[in-house]
């Protein structure tokens, strides 16, 4: 399994793609349609109709990488929340793990100011 750097950004593109295209129309995709830059530190993810097929794209120093996973029978569980879902790392691997994401909840961050 190819695992990715923890402070990487992720962003999820909600609405189904065509999976004909490759690194410049999903580049231009993330600026156009998200809004963002696609040479910065972030992993853009998209996936196609059925649920069935993702893309990853992300910037590398000099050039793009263009991932691609195909479930033979099985659905991702994409977030229908907001149009730009931003995820961690952690949440990523769970995605393309299988995990619904809106299923899993954490515990609640708690910060405290005295320890007595």
């Amino acid at each position: 399994m190819l695992r990715f750097d923890s402070g990487l950004k992720v962003y999820l593109h909600r609405e189904a793609v065509d999976f004909r295209q490759s690194i410049n129309g999903l580049a231009a995709l993330v600026e156009q349609a998200l809004g963002l830059d696609p040479f910065s530190a972030a992993i853009y993810v998209f996936r196609n109709r059925r649920a069935d097929r993702i893309k990853l794209l992300l910037w590398e120093r000099n050039g793009f990488w263009l991932l691609y996973k195909r479930l033979e029978k099985d659905r991702f569980a994409w977030p229908r929340r907001e149009a730009v879902a931003t995820l961690s790392v952690e949440q990523l691997h769970w995605l393309l793990d299988g995990i619904d994401l809106e299923a899993v909840r954490r515990h609640p961050e708690r910060a405290y100011h005295r320890a007595s």
